[in-house]
Protein backbone atom coordinates (compact mmCIF):
# COMPACT_ATOMS: atom_id res chain seq x y z
CA UNK A 1 0.00 0.00 0.00
CA UNK A 2 1.54 3.58 -0.71
CA UNK A 3 2.20 5.71 1.87
CA UNK A 4 0.69 9.22 2.18
CA UNK A 5 2.49 12.08 3.55
CA UNK A 6 1.34 15.69 5.20
CA UNK A 7 3.01 18.56 3.50
CA UNK A 8 3.08 21.96 5.45
CA UNK A 9 4.06 24.88 3.50
CA UNK A 10 3.59 28.54 4.36
CA UNK A 11 2.21 30.83 1.86
CA UNK A 12 1.38 34.42 2.02
CA UNK A 13 -2.21 33.57 0.81
CA UNK A 14 -5.65 32.31 3.20
CA UNK A 15 -5.66 31.12 6.74
CA UNK A 16 -8.96 29.35 6.90
CA UNK A 17 -9.99 25.42 7.37
CA UNK A 18 -10.18 22.92 4.67
CA UNK A 19 -12.86 20.53 6.08
CA UNK A 20 -12.08 17.86 3.58
CA UNK A 21 -11.86 14.48 4.33
CA UNK A 22 -10.37 11.69 2.57
CA UNK A 23 -12.40 8.15 2.12
CA UNK A 24 -11.85 6.81 5.54
CA UNK A 25 -12.64 10.17 6.95
CA UNK A 26 -8.89 9.88 8.59
CA UNK A 27 -6.85 13.22 7.19
CA UNK A 28 -7.84 16.46 5.94
CA UNK A 29 -7.22 15.73 2.06
CA UNK A 30 -6.33 18.98 1.24
CA UNK A 31 -2.92 17.82 3.25
CA UNK A 32 -2.38 14.87 1.27
CA UNK A 33 -0.45 13.49 -1.29
CA UNK A 34 1.38 10.20 -2.55
CA UNK A 35 4.88 9.91 -1.54
CA UNK A 36 5.31 8.56 -4.91
CA UNK A 37 4.18 11.62 -6.73
CA UNK A 38 6.63 14.18 -7.41
CA UNK A 39 5.90 17.98 -5.80
CA UNK A 40 5.87 19.92 -8.57
CA UNK A 41 8.58 22.72 -8.60
CA UNK A 42 7.48 26.24 -7.70
CA UNK A 43 9.52 27.26 -10.61
CA UNK A 44 7.93 25.45 -12.94
CA UNK A 45 4.92 27.67 -12.17
CA UNK A 46 6.36 30.40 -12.02
CA UNK A 47 7.70 30.32 -15.58
CA UNK A 48 4.09 31.41 -16.60
CA UNK A 49 2.98 34.23 -17.55
CA UNK A 50 0.36 36.01 -15.64
CA UNK A 51 -2.25 37.39 -16.57
CA UNK A 52 -2.04 41.08 -15.52
CA UNK A 53 -5.33 43.89 -15.06
CA UNK A 54 -6.36 44.33 -18.84
CA UNK A 55 -6.81 41.22 -19.93
CA UNK A 56 -8.62 40.10 -16.58
CA UNK A 57 -11.06 43.12 -17.00
CA UNK A 58 -11.53 41.58 -20.93
CA UNK A 59 -11.96 38.18 -20.03
CA UNK A 60 -14.34 38.98 -17.32
CA UNK A 61 -16.21 41.38 -19.79
CA UNK A 62 -16.78 37.97 -22.04
CA UNK A 63 -17.26 35.59 -18.86
CA UNK A 64 -20.43 37.96 -17.84
CA UNK A 65 -21.75 39.86 -21.02
CA UNK A 66 -19.80 40.27 -24.34
CA UNK A 67 -21.94 43.28 -25.39
CA UNK A 68 -25.54 44.00 -25.81
CA UNK A 69 -26.18 41.12 -28.14
CA UNK A 70 -28.75 39.29 -26.67
CA UNK A 71 -30.79 42.12 -24.59
CA UNK A 72 -33.17 43.08 -27.23
CA UNK A 73 -35.59 40.48 -25.78
CA UNK A 74 -35.98 42.79 -22.50
CA UNK A 75 -37.40 45.50 -24.44
CA UNK A 76 -39.73 43.01 -26.45
CA UNK A 77 -40.74 41.55 -22.96
CA UNK A 78 -41.26 44.56 -21.06
CA UNK A 79 -40.99 48.12 -23.30
CA UNK A 80 -38.16 50.33 -23.06
CA UNK A 81 -38.81 52.20 -19.65
CA UNK A 82 -38.61 48.39 -17.77
CA UNK A 83 -36.25 47.20 -19.76
CA UNK A 84 -33.89 50.08 -19.16
CA UNK A 85 -34.23 50.21 -15.47
CA UNK A 86 -33.71 46.36 -15.22
CA UNK A 87 -30.20 46.98 -16.57
CA UNK A 88 -30.00 49.52 -14.17
CA UNK A 89 -30.83 48.26 -10.90
CA UNK A 90 -30.50 44.72 -11.80
CA UNK A 91 -26.82 44.90 -11.21
CA UNK A 92 -26.94 46.14 -7.61
CA UNK A 93 -29.35 43.36 -6.70
CA UNK A 94 -27.68 40.79 -8.60
CA UNK A 95 -24.23 41.67 -10.27
CA UNK A 96 -22.44 43.96 -7.48
CA UNK A 97 -23.01 41.19 -4.74
CA UNK A 98 -21.78 38.47 -6.61
CA UNK A 99 -18.41 40.78 -7.67
CA UNK A 100 -18.33 41.26 -4.21
CA UNK A 101 -18.18 37.97 -3.32
CA UNK A 102 -15.37 36.83 -5.95
CA UNK A 103 -13.42 39.43 -5.02
CA UNK A 104 -13.54 38.57 -1.34
CA UNK A 105 -13.35 34.71 -1.81
CA UNK A 106 -11.12 34.77 -5.03
CA UNK A 107 -8.34 36.90 -3.02
CA UNK A 108 -9.18 34.40 0.09
CA UNK A 109 -8.53 31.25 -2.17
CA UNK A 110 -6.27 32.54 -4.86
CA UNK A 111 -6.39 29.08 -6.72
CA UNK A 112 -8.23 27.78 -9.97
CA UNK A 113 -10.33 25.66 -7.85
CA UNK A 114 -12.28 29.01 -7.66
CA UNK A 115 -16.04 28.14 -6.12
CA UNK A 116 -15.19 24.63 -5.63
CA UNK A 117 -12.93 25.59 -2.99
CA UNK A 118 -14.82 28.03 -1.06
CA UNK A 119 -17.77 25.61 -0.79
CA UNK A 120 -15.36 22.90 0.09
CA UNK A 121 -14.14 24.66 2.66
CA UNK A 122 -17.54 25.67 4.30
CA UNK A 123 -19.45 22.62 3.21
CA UNK A 124 -17.13 19.51 2.72
CA UNK A 125 -15.96 17.71 -0.34
CA UNK A 126 -19.11 16.31 -1.60
CA UNK A 127 -20.70 19.84 -1.42
CA UNK A 128 -17.66 21.11 -3.72
CA UNK A 129 -17.61 18.61 -5.93
CA UNK A 130 -21.33 19.13 -6.53
CA UNK A 131 -20.80 22.66 -7.36
CA UNK A 132 -17.40 21.98 -9.89
CA UNK A 133 -19.77 19.68 -11.58
CA UNK A 134 -23.03 21.95 -11.68
CA UNK A 135 -20.74 24.47 -13.00
CA UNK A 136 -18.50 22.70 -15.40
CA UNK A 137 -21.48 21.47 -16.87
CA UNK A 138 -23.59 24.66 -17.09
CA UNK A 139 -20.32 26.17 -18.55
CA UNK A 140 -19.81 23.81 -20.68
CA UNK A 141 -23.84 24.13 -22.29
CA UNK A 142 -23.44 27.29 -22.29
CA UNK A 143 -20.37 27.66 -24.46
CA UNK A 144 -21.76 25.08 -26.85
CA UNK A 145 -24.37 28.21 -28.06
CA UNK A 146 -21.09 30.06 -29.32
CA UNK A 147 -19.90 28.31 -32.25
CA UNK A 148 -24.14 27.96 -33.68
CA UNK A 149 -24.27 31.84 -33.01
CA UNK A 150 -21.51 32.88 -34.59
CA UNK A 151 -22.66 31.27 -37.51
CA UNK A 152 -25.94 32.50 -37.23
CA UNK A 153 -24.57 35.94 -37.31
CA UNK A 154 -22.87 34.75 -40.68
CA UNK A 155 -25.41 32.71 -42.74
CA UNK A 156 -27.08 36.38 -44.15
CA UNK A 157 -24.06 36.72 -45.71
CA UNK A 158 -23.17 33.01 -46.26
CA UNK A 159 -26.58 31.35 -47.04
CA UNK A 160 -24.62 27.99 -46.83
CA UNK A 161 -23.89 28.09 -43.52
CA UNK A 162 -27.53 28.12 -42.53
CA UNK A 163 -27.80 24.07 -42.58
CA UNK A 164 -26.17 20.74 -43.96
CA UNK A 165 -22.11 19.62 -44.11
CA UNK A 166 -21.00 23.16 -44.73
CA UNK A 167 -22.29 24.04 -41.51
CA UNK A 168 -21.30 21.29 -39.44
CA UNK A 169 -17.77 21.52 -41.15
CA UNK A 170 -18.04 25.56 -39.91
CA UNK A 171 -18.65 24.23 -36.38
CA UNK A 172 -16.12 21.87 -36.24
CA UNK A 173 -13.64 24.14 -37.50
CA UNK A 174 -14.32 27.16 -35.58
CA UNK A 175 -14.31 25.00 -32.22
CA UNK A 176 -11.19 23.24 -33.50
CA UNK A 177 -9.76 27.09 -33.82
CA UNK A 178 -10.59 28.78 -30.49
CA UNK A 179 -9.61 25.45 -28.78
CA UNK A 180 -5.75 25.79 -30.29
CA UNK A 181 -5.96 29.48 -29.11
CA UNK A 182 -6.99 28.18 -25.52
CA UNK A 183 -4.51 25.57 -25.97
CA UNK A 184 -1.31 28.28 -26.77
CA UNK A 185 -1.70 29.91 -23.18
CA UNK A 186 -3.89 31.99 -21.07
CA UNK A 187 -2.21 35.39 -21.78
CA UNK A 188 -2.65 35.29 -25.60
CA UNK A 189 -6.25 34.34 -24.90
CA UNK A 190 -6.40 37.67 -22.49
CA UNK A 191 -4.92 40.15 -25.11
CA UNK A 192 -7.29 38.57 -27.61
CA UNK A 193 -10.20 39.36 -25.38
CA UNK A 194 -8.77 43.05 -24.92
CA UNK A 195 -9.08 43.17 -29.17
CA UNK A 196 -12.09 41.60 -29.39
CA UNK A 197 -13.59 43.49 -27.33
CA UNK A 198 -12.46 46.94 -28.01
CA UNK A 199 -13.86 45.82 -31.84
CA UNK A 200 -17.51 44.63 -30.41
CA UNK A 201 -17.71 48.21 -28.40
CA UNK A 202 -17.00 50.70 -31.13
CA UNK A 203 -19.84 50.16 -32.99
CA UNK A 204 -22.08 50.85 -30.78
CA UNK A 205 -20.11 53.89 -29.54
CA UNK A 206 -20.07 55.09 -33.26
CA UNK A 207 -24.32 54.38 -33.52
CA UNK A 208 -24.52 56.32 -30.29
CA UNK A 209 -22.89 59.48 -31.48
CA UNK A 210 -24.99 59.23 -35.04
CA UNK A 211 -28.07 58.64 -33.15
CA UNK A 212 -28.00 61.88 -31.15
CA UNK A 213 -30.00 64.17 -33.28
CA UNK A 214 -32.65 61.70 -33.78
CA UNK A 215 -33.24 61.22 -30.25
CA UNK A 216 -36.35 61.73 -28.50
CA UNK A 217 -36.63 60.94 -24.34
CA UNK A 218 -39.93 60.67 -24.32
CA UNK A 219 -39.51 56.88 -25.61
CA UNK A 220 -37.54 55.72 -22.77
CA UNK A 221 -40.46 56.25 -20.61
CA UNK A 222 -42.98 54.18 -22.35
CA UNK A 223 -44.44 51.35 -20.35
CA UNK A 224 -47.21 48.76 -20.24
CA UNK A 225 -47.43 46.69 -17.26
CA UNK A 226 -50.29 44.64 -18.81
CA UNK A 227 -48.25 43.62 -21.51
CA UNK A 228 -44.97 42.29 -19.57
CA UNK A 229 -43.70 38.82 -20.10
CA UNK A 230 -42.17 38.21 -16.86
CA UNK A 231 -40.56 35.08 -17.07
CA UNK A 232 -38.44 36.15 -20.60
CA UNK A 233 -37.69 39.84 -18.78
CA UNK A 234 -36.26 38.35 -15.55
CA UNK A 235 -34.36 35.40 -17.76
CA UNK A 236 -32.96 38.15 -20.05
CA UNK A 237 -31.54 40.51 -17.39
CA UNK A 238 -30.35 37.00 -15.60
CA UNK A 239 -29.01 35.34 -19.03
CA UNK A 240 -26.73 38.96 -19.29
CA UNK A 241 -25.45 39.64 -16.23
CA UNK A 242 -24.39 36.64 -14.18
CA UNK A 243 -21.18 34.40 -14.27
CA UNK A 244 -18.97 37.18 -12.61
CA UNK A 245 -17.31 34.08 -10.26
CA UNK A 246 -15.93 32.17 -13.30
CA UNK A 247 -13.33 34.36 -13.14
CA UNK A 248 -12.49 32.91 -9.60
CA UNK A 249 -11.29 29.80 -11.45
CA UNK A 250 -8.29 31.75 -13.37
CA UNK A 251 -7.20 32.99 -10.17
CA UNK A 252 -4.26 31.26 -9.91
CA UNK A 253 -3.36 32.47 -13.30
CA UNK A 254 -3.32 36.15 -12.18
CA UNK A 255 -0.42 38.33 -11.49
CA UNK A 256 -1.05 39.45 -7.74
CA UNK A 257 -4.33 38.38 -7.20
CA UNK A 258 -5.03 39.83 -4.15
CA UNK A 259 -4.99 43.72 -5.65
CA UNK A 260 -5.78 42.24 -9.36
CA UNK A 261 -8.73 40.94 -9.02
CA UNK A 262 -11.07 42.87 -6.75
CA UNK A 263 -9.69 46.11 -9.00
CA UNK A 264 -10.52 44.01 -12.51
CA UNK A 265 -14.16 43.08 -10.67
CA UNK A 266 -14.69 46.74 -10.12
CA UNK A 267 -13.86 47.85 -13.69
CA UNK A 268 -16.08 44.62 -15.38
CA UNK A 269 -19.05 45.69 -13.60
CA UNK A 270 -18.79 49.09 -14.89
CA UNK A 271 -17.79 48.17 -18.26
CA UNK A 272 -20.87 45.26 -18.63
CA UNK A 273 -23.01 48.01 -17.66
CA UNK A 274 -22.02 50.33 -19.90
CA UNK A 275 -21.93 48.25 -22.42
CA UNK A 276 -26.09 47.37 -22.21
CA UNK A 277 -27.21 50.54 -21.17
CA UNK A 278 -26.29 53.16 -23.78
CA UNK A 279 -26.91 50.89 -26.71
CA UNK A 280 -30.20 50.16 -25.25
CA UNK A 281 -30.81 54.60 -24.93
CA UNK A 282 -29.66 54.75 -28.60
CA UNK A 283 -31.74 52.17 -30.09
CA UNK A 284 -35.00 52.82 -28.00
CA UNK A 285 -34.59 56.87 -28.21
CA UNK A 286 -33.85 56.99 -32.05
CA UNK A 287 -36.08 54.53 -33.17
CA UNK A 288 -39.63 54.71 -33.04
CA UNK A 289 -40.95 51.77 -31.23
CA UNK A 290 -41.89 48.08 -32.49
CA UNK A 291 -41.56 45.94 -29.77
CA UNK A 292 -42.05 42.53 -31.39
CA UNK A 293 -39.37 43.05 -33.83
CA UNK A 294 -37.00 43.52 -30.57
CA UNK A 295 -35.61 39.89 -30.81
CA UNK A 296 -32.04 39.01 -31.01
CA UNK A 297 -30.14 40.76 -33.64
CA UNK A 298 -32.11 44.04 -33.87
CA UNK A 299 -29.50 45.76 -33.14
CA UNK A 300 -28.07 45.13 -36.39
CA UNK A 301 -31.65 46.61 -37.56
CA UNK A 302 -31.27 49.35 -35.79
CA UNK A 303 -27.97 50.37 -37.03
CA UNK A 304 -28.57 50.00 -40.71
CA UNK A 305 -31.55 52.26 -39.95
CA UNK A 306 -28.78 54.72 -38.08
CA UNK A 307 -26.40 54.47 -40.34
CA UNK A 308 -26.46 52.49 -43.27
CA UNK A 309 -25.44 49.10 -44.66
CA UNK A 310 -22.24 49.96 -43.58
CA UNK A 311 -23.01 50.36 -40.01
CA UNK A 312 -24.81 47.13 -40.14
CA UNK A 313 -22.10 44.50 -40.95
CA UNK A 314 -19.98 46.13 -38.94
CA UNK A 315 -22.59 45.02 -36.07
CA UNK A 316 -22.61 41.81 -37.50
CA UNK A 317 -19.43 41.27 -37.40
CA UNK A 318 -18.76 42.60 -33.89
CA UNK A 319 -21.76 39.89 -32.56
CA UNK A 320 -19.96 37.05 -34.59
CA UNK A 321 -16.32 38.84 -32.84
CA UNK A 322 -18.49 38.79 -29.44
CA UNK A 323 -19.36 35.20 -29.83
CA UNK A 324 -15.79 34.18 -30.34
CA UNK A 325 -14.48 36.05 -27.20
CA UNK A 326 -17.66 34.37 -24.93
CA UNK A 327 -16.15 30.91 -26.12
CA UNK A 328 -12.67 31.58 -25.29
CA UNK A 329 -13.33 33.30 -22.03
CA UNK A 330 -15.60 30.36 -21.02
CA UNK A 331 -13.80 27.48 -22.21
CA UNK A 332 -10.26 29.12 -20.23
CA UNK A 333 -13.07 29.06 -17.11
CA UNK A 334 -13.68 25.60 -17.25
CA UNK A 335 -10.75 23.97 -17.70
CA UNK A 336 -9.04 25.68 -15.32
CA UNK A 337 -11.40 24.72 -13.07
CA UNK A 338 -10.86 21.20 -13.83
CA UNK A 339 -7.21 21.54 -13.24
CA UNK A 340 -8.31 23.33 -9.94
CA UNK A 341 -10.24 20.52 -8.45
CA UNK A 342 -7.90 17.77 -9.19
CA UNK A 343 -5.02 19.89 -7.62
CA UNK A 344 -7.22 19.64 -4.37
CA UNK A 345 -7.84 15.88 -4.93
CA UNK A 346 -11.23 16.12 -6.40
CA UNK A 347 -10.41 14.78 -9.64
CA UNK A 348 -8.10 11.97 -10.78
CA UNK A 349 -4.42 13.46 -11.44
CA UNK A 350 -4.46 13.27 -15.31
CA UNK A 351 -6.17 16.44 -15.08
CA UNK A 352 -3.49 18.32 -13.42
CA UNK A 353 -1.43 18.16 -16.12
CA UNK A 354 -0.14 20.95 -18.03
CA UNK A 355 0.91 21.70 -21.47
CA UNK A 356 3.96 23.56 -22.24
CA UNK A 357 2.08 26.59 -22.37
CA UNK A 358 0.79 26.59 -18.72
CA UNK A 359 -2.54 25.25 -19.77
CA UNK A 360 -5.05 22.13 -18.84
CA UNK A 361 -4.79 20.40 -22.03
CA UNK A 362 -7.49 17.18 -20.44
CA UNK A 363 -9.48 19.74 -19.24
CA UNK A 364 -9.47 21.86 -22.16
CA UNK A 365 -10.20 18.53 -24.44
CA UNK A 366 -13.14 17.92 -22.40
CA UNK A 367 -14.67 21.20 -22.69
CA UNK A 368 -14.45 20.96 -26.07
CA UNK A 369 -15.73 17.73 -26.81
CA UNK A 370 -18.00 18.24 -24.68
CA UNK A 371 -19.12 21.46 -26.44
CA UNK A 372 -18.72 19.42 -29.40
CA UNK A 373 -21.75 16.80 -28.69
CA UNK A 374 -24.37 19.57 -27.68
CA UNK A 375 -23.36 21.80 -30.90
CA UNK A 376 -25.97 18.91 -32.99
CA UNK A 377 -28.78 19.15 -29.98
CA UNK A 378 -31.85 22.25 -29.50
CA UNK A 379 -30.99 24.52 -26.66
CA UNK A 380 -34.44 25.72 -25.75
CA UNK A 381 -34.98 23.70 -23.08
CA UNK A 382 -31.19 23.06 -22.25
CA UNK A 383 -30.23 26.13 -21.92
CA UNK A 384 -33.49 26.66 -19.30
CA UNK A 385 -31.68 23.95 -17.53
CA UNK A 386 -28.09 25.43 -17.81
CA UNK A 387 -29.50 28.72 -15.53
CA UNK A 388 -31.18 26.32 -13.16
CA UNK A 389 -28.06 24.56 -12.37
CA UNK A 390 -26.55 27.67 -12.41
CA UNK A 391 -28.93 29.08 -9.77
CA UNK A 392 -28.53 26.07 -7.68
CA UNK A 393 -24.53 26.60 -7.88
CA UNK A 394 -24.78 30.29 -6.78
CA UNK A 395 -27.08 29.06 -3.63
CA UNK A 396 -24.55 26.89 -2.50
CA UNK A 397 -22.25 30.10 -2.59
CA UNK A 398 -23.87 32.30 -1.18
CA UNK A 399 -24.29 30.17 1.86
CA UNK A 400 -20.17 29.42 1.83
CA UNK A 401 -19.37 32.43 1.58
CA UNK A 402 -21.74 33.63 5.04
CA UNK A 403 -20.46 30.40 6.76
CA UNK A 404 -17.42 31.32 6.22
CA UNK A 405 -17.68 34.64 7.89
CA UNK A 406 -19.10 33.22 10.52
CA UNK A 407 -16.76 30.17 10.81
CA UNK A 408 -13.68 32.03 10.31
CA UNK A 409 -14.22 35.83 11.07
CA UNK A 410 -10.65 36.68 11.78
CA UNK A 411 -9.22 34.54 8.55
CA UNK A 412 -6.84 36.13 6.34
CA UNK A 413 -8.70 38.31 3.77
CA UNK A 414 -6.73 40.80 1.25
CA UNK A 415 -10.07 41.98 0.03
CA UNK A 416 -13.35 42.11 2.79
CA UNK A 417 -16.29 43.51 1.87
CA UNK A 418 -16.84 46.11 4.63
CA UNK A 419 -19.81 44.47 5.75
CA UNK A 420 -20.09 42.62 9.01
CA UNK A 421 -21.96 39.33 8.87
CA UNK A 422 -25.49 40.58 9.43
CA UNK A 423 -24.79 42.62 6.61
CA UNK A 424 -23.07 39.48 4.75
CA UNK A 425 -26.29 37.75 4.77
CA UNK A 426 -28.81 41.01 4.03
CA UNK A 427 -26.42 40.93 0.84
CA UNK A 428 -27.32 37.76 0.20
CA UNK A 429 -31.29 37.85 0.43
CA UNK A 430 -32.09 40.05 -2.93
CA UNK A 431 -30.18 38.05 -5.36
CA UNK A 432 -31.77 34.51 -3.24
CA UNK A 433 -35.07 36.12 -3.64
CA UNK A 434 -34.29 36.70 -7.38
CA UNK A 435 -33.43 33.16 -7.76
CA UNK A 436 -36.12 31.49 -6.32
CA UNK A 437 -38.46 34.16 -9.32
CA UNK A 438 -36.15 32.27 -11.69
CA UNK A 439 -36.55 28.72 -10.24
CA UNK A 440 -40.37 29.71 -9.68
CA UNK A 441 -41.07 30.50 -13.20
CA UNK A 442 -38.96 27.10 -14.86
CA UNK A 443 -40.84 24.16 -16.22
CA UNK A 444 -41.49 21.57 -14.95
CA UNK A 445 -39.47 20.00 -17.71
CA UNK A 446 -36.69 21.83 -17.39
CA UNK A 447 -36.88 21.18 -13.43
CA UNK A 448 -36.74 17.29 -14.65
CA UNK A 449 -33.73 17.38 -16.84
CA UNK A 450 -32.04 19.85 -13.73
CA UNK A 451 -33.06 16.88 -11.64
CA UNK A 452 -31.67 14.14 -13.64
CA UNK A 453 -27.99 16.32 -14.16
CA UNK A 454 -28.26 16.46 -9.64
CA UNK A 455 -28.44 13.09 -9.42
CA UNK A 456 -25.79 12.35 -11.75
CA UNK A 457 -23.44 14.87 -9.17
CA UNK A 458 -24.68 12.77 -6.72
CA UNK A 459 -23.58 9.61 -8.49
CA UNK A 460 -20.02 10.52 -9.79
CA UNK A 461 -18.95 12.08 -6.29
CA UNK A 462 -18.97 8.16 -4.44
CA UNK A 463 -17.70 6.23 -7.35
CA UNK A 464 -14.32 8.37 -7.52
CA UNK A 465 -13.85 7.88 -3.43
CA UNK A 466 -14.33 4.31 -5.12
CA UNK A 467 -11.79 4.43 -7.64
CA UNK A 468 -9.75 6.32 -4.68
CA UNK A 469 -9.73 3.77 -2.51
CA UNK A 470 -9.45 1.31 -4.66
CA UNK A 471 -6.38 2.69 -6.77
CA UNK A 472 -8.10 2.45 -10.05
CA UNK A 473 -6.93 6.03 -10.70
CA UNK A 474 -4.81 8.57 -8.95
CA UNK A 475 -5.74 11.29 -6.99
CA UNK A 476 -3.34 13.86 -5.21
CA UNK A 477 -3.00 17.17 -3.69
CA UNK A 478 -0.61 19.61 -5.09
CA UNK A 479 2.11 20.64 -2.26
CA UNK A 480 2.40 23.91 -4.51
CA UNK A 481 -1.25 24.67 -2.29
CA UNK A 482 -1.39 26.14 0.94
CA UNK A 483 -2.07 23.69 3.98
CA UNK A 484 -5.19 25.68 4.65
CA UNK A 485 -5.85 23.50 7.99
CA UNK A 486 -2.14 23.95 9.10
CA UNK A 487 -2.62 27.91 8.66
CA UNK A 488 -5.63 27.21 10.79
CA UNK A 489 -4.62 26.06 14.16
CA UNK A 490 -1.41 28.33 13.87
CA UNK A 491 -4.08 31.39 13.54
CA UNK A 492 -6.24 29.56 16.14
CA UNK A 493 -2.90 28.80 18.35
CA UNK A 494 -2.02 32.96 17.95
CA UNK A 495 -5.53 33.80 19.32
CA UNK A 496 -5.64 31.93 22.11
CA UNK A 497 -1.94 33.17 23.45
Amino acid sequence: MQKRRIITVNPSSASVEMSHFNSNNEVPYSTVVDDETPSPSPKATDKIRKVSMLPLIFLIFYEVSGGPFGVEDSVNAAGPLLALLGFVIFPFIWSIPEALITAEMGTMFPENGGYVVWVSSALGPFWGFQQGWMKWLSGVIDNALYPVLFLDYLKSGIPALGSGLPRVAAILVLTLMLTYLNYRGLTIVGWAAVAMGVFSILPFAVMGLISIPQLEPSRWLVMDLGNVNWNLYLNTLFWNLNYWDSISTLAGEVENPNQTLPKALYYGVILVALSYIFPLLTGTGAIPLERELWTDGYFSDVAKALGGAWLRWWVQAAAATSNMGMFLAEMSSDSFQLLGMAERGMLPEFFAKRSRYGTPLLGILFSASGVVLLSWLSFQEIVAAENLLYCFGMILEFIAFVRMRMKHPAASRPYKIPIGTVGSILMCVPPTLLICAVVALSSLKVAAVSFVILIIGFVMHPCLNHMDRKKILKFSISSDLPDLQQETRECQETLIR
